[in-house]
C-alpha cells in the first residue's frame, strides 16, 4: 500500500504573531509541531507553508469594509476588545492572513487530490461577516465553503463543528446558503451566550462526557450522510475535554478521539474530500490539548491513506476493466 501523506498548513507566526502577554495559549501550535516531529509520529505528514489569503478571498464571506479597516489597523478598541487575542502586536495581521491562506491551501489540496488536509490552526467560527469575536477575526470555514462553491462549483458542503462553543459566526454568516448544511454540536451552557441559528444545532448540558457526546455525534454525521456532500469542512475543537479550562464538558481523550474517527469513517465510506480545521483546546495543562490534536492528526493521516489507497485501487480496477 503506498503511504499517502497528510499535507497540513503551518507557519510559526501562528504563535509569533500572538503577543506573550495575550491569555490566549499560542505555545499550543509550536509544541503541537514538536509532537508531530517525535518518532510516534513522524514520517506521517508533510507540512507545509502557507502563503497569504487575498483581500478577495476574505471578502467572499465578510464585508469588505470590515477587511480594510483591519488590514489598515483602523479597527476600534472596541472592536479589538471583541476579538480578544490582545495586546495586539502588528504581527496579528500576516498572522490572521497567512491563517486564513492555509484553510484555503488545505482546500485547494483536497479539491485536486481528494483525500483529507488539515491547517494547523483555525476552526474561526466566532468571526462574523462585519465583525470578529471570541479570538476570531475572519471566519476560515466560511469562506472556505463560499469558495468550493464559486471556485469548484459545489453545490453540497458539509461544514461539521463539533468545537465545544457553537460556530455562531459560520451560522450567521451562511445561514441564507442553501449550498451549505451547518452542524454545531456544543455545550449549551457556554459561549457565544446568545446563539445563532445554524442548520442544526445539538446541544448538550454541562457536564457531558463520552457517551453523550457520540450520540450527538452519530446523529450529526446521519444528518451529514443524508445530505450528501461533496465536501466536508471539520472544525476538531478540542475544548471539549474534561480538563479544558474553557469547556464545561466532560470528555475523554478516547471519547475525543473516537469522535474524530467517527468523521474519517464516513469520509472513508463515501470518499469525501475533508478538510480539518483545529480549533480550540485551552487545557491546563496544555499538554493535555496538545495529545489530543496529536491524535486527530494521526486519525486524519490513516484516514487520508484509506481514502487515497482505495481511489487508487477503483482507478486500477476500471481500467483493468
Amino acid at each position: 500500500m503506498t503511504n499517502h501523506k497528510l499535507s497540513i498548513w503551518y507557519h510559526p507566526i501562528y504563535t509569533n504573531g500572538i503577543h506573550p502577554d495575550a491569555r490566549f495559549p499560542r505555545v499550543r501550535y509550536i509544541k503541537l509541531v514538536d509532537k508531530l516531529n517525535t518518532p510516534e509520529y513522524f514520517g506521517q505528514f508533510i507540512i507545509k507553508q502557507p502563503t497569504e489569503a487575498s483581500r478577495n478571498e476574505l471578502i467572499i464571506a465578510h464585508d469588505p469594509y470590515y477587511v480594510d479597516n483591519f488590514l489598515n489597523q483602523n479597527l476600534t478598541q472596541k472592536e479589538i476588545k471583541r476579538i480578544g487575542l490582545t495586546p495586539w502586536t502588528p504581527q496579528i495581521i500576516p498572522r490572521t492572513l497567512l491563517l486564513m491562506g492555509g484553510a484555503i491551501a488545505a482546500l485547494d489540496h483536497v479539491m485536486e487530490y481528494g483525500g483529507i488536509a488539515g491547517n494547523m490552526a483555525g476552526g474561526t467560527h466566532h468571526a462574523h461577516y462585519d465583525f470578529g469575536s471570541g479570538y476570531c477575526i475572519f471566519n476560515d470555514l466560511a469562506v472556505c465553503s463560499l469558495l468550493a462553491l464559486s471556485k469548484y462549483n459545489l453545490t453540497k458542503v458539509a461544514v461539521i463543528d463539533f468545537d465545544v462553543h457553537q460556530g455562531d459566526g459560520t451560522a450567521t454568516i451562511l445561514q441564507n446558503v442553501d449550498e451549505v448544511l451547518t452542524i454545531s454540536v456544543h455545550c449549551q451552557q457556554n459561549f457565544p451566550f446568545r446563539k445563532s441559528k445554524s442548520d442544526y444545532d445539538l446541544e448538550l448540558p454541562a457536564g457531558a462526557g463520552d457517551e453523550e457526546i457520540l450520540t450527538m455525534v452519530a446523529t450529526a454525521l446521519d444528518i451529514t450522510k443524508q445530505f450528501d456532500p461533496e465536501l466536508i469542512l471539520f472544525q476538531a475543537g478540542v475544548d471539549g475535554l474534561a480538563t479544558d479550562s474553557l469547556g464545561k464538558l466532560n470528555i475523554s481523550r478516547q471519547g475525543m478521539s473516537k469522535r474524530n474517527e467517527m468523521v474519517f469513517d464516513l469520509a472513508i465510506e463515501q470518499m469525501i474530500p475533508t478538510v480539518v480545521f483545529m480549533g480550540g483546546g485551552y487545557s491546563n495543562p496544555i499538554s493535555h490539548t496538545i495529545d489530543a490534536f496529536g491524535d486527530l492528526f494521526l486519525s486524519a493521516s490513516r484516514a487520508n491513506n484509506q481514502i487515497l489507497s482505495k481511489a487508487n485501487l477503483e482507478t486500477i480496477d476500471s481500467k483493468i476493466e
